[in-house]
């Protein structure tokens, strides 16, 4: 009987050592570090750094986010990269025909949100959905874009809830990798989903506050929490909600800027602020930049900040 495939869990900024990391591996969903000035040096420190470890028992590296270094990696086959707009989530990515290429390996190191947890399932099973629609639930669930379905929500808010739990992590990856086989399994996720809702309620508080702005050529909806925010709240949905509201949605938070704009609205925040990878319709950028983000979005009568 073959070994069973061993978990870890990384973020384009921070990712396991390659020693670490058991005989063959495979990385999914995990993006090329950049850095907010337009060069690559987190690139070299964080994300070469791992692939110059592992050297030849890097399996493969599979991946939905731009980047400027892809181009880098076109010839080498163990390198699978696209960008948002081609691939909206990784799961898709992971096909049989992908998985029987590669070949056995000991390890798989993926990032932590639905999508990428799901991509680790996904290959764990051969490149086969754990359920029915999970490569739609991480499509809607990554882009947010349509509505993932109840399983997908339940996840999603699950690791909202918990967003560093890497029990969780472990958890949510065996019961896809079963196919939802041990319903048991839900009562944690639901109990980490329940712990989500004071982040709700929190960031649809600090939305309140959002300001719109005159841009060129798209509206844009700011507001600055670093005073206002009382506990955690989820970013990511304070930023739709302002996106309800103009196309574009600026949070201020301390010492960092997160933008976003709607996946099919063909902003790139990558050309416009000069980023050489990442998500091109959601960033952060230090708050030092802010007078360069208004410059770039064409806000002429930028608000004060407190």
């Amino acid at each position: 009987m073959s070994s069973p495939i061993a978990l870890a869990f990384g973020t384009p900024r921070k990712l396991p050592r390659a020693s670490e990391l058991q005989g063959r591996v495979v990385v999914l969903d995990v993006a090329f570090a950049y850095d907010t000035d337009g060069s690559t040096e987190k690139f070299e420190k964080i994300t070469k750094r791992l692939i110059d470890g592992l050297g030849s028992r890097l399996a493969a590296w599979v991946d939905h986010h731009d980047h400027a270094r892809h181009e880098d990696f076109r010839s080498d086959p163990r390198f699978v990269l696209s960008t948002k707009a081609e691939h909206g989530a990784c799961p898709e990515m992971v096909t049989p025909e992908l998985v029987e290429r590669i070949g056995r390996v000991d390890t798989i190191c993926c990032h932590t949100d639905f999508d990428g947890l799901c991509a680790a399932a996904k290959w764990m099973r051969g490149g086969s959905e754990p359920y029915p629609g999970a490569d739609d639930d991480a499509r809607a669930i990554d882009t947010r874009i349509g509505q993932p379905s109840a399983i997908g929500v339940r996840f999603d808010r699950a690791l909202r809830g918990r967003p560093n739990d890497e029990g969780l992590f472990g958890l949510i990856v065996r019961h896809l990798t079963t196919g939802l086989a041990d319903p048991g399994l839900w009562s944690i996720i639901d109990e980490a989903g329940a712990a989500y809702a004071a982040q709700e309620e929190e960031a649809r508080r600090l939305a309140r506050d959002f300001q719109r702005l005159r841009g060129v050529p798209h509206g844009v909806a700011f507001v600055d929490v670093s005073r206002t925010r009382r506990r955690t709240y989820d970013k990511t949905l304070l930023l739709l909600l302002g996106q309800e509201r103009e196309t574009i949605a600026v949070v201020v938070d301390g010492d960092s800027i997160s933008l976003a704009a709607p996946f099919t609205s063909g902003v790139d925040f990558l050309a416009l602020l000069g980023l050489s990878g990442g998500m091109p319709t959601r960033v952060s950028i230090p708050r030092a930049r802010l007078g360069e983000v208004w410059r770039a979005l064409g806000v002429n009568e930028p608000p004060a900040l407190g």
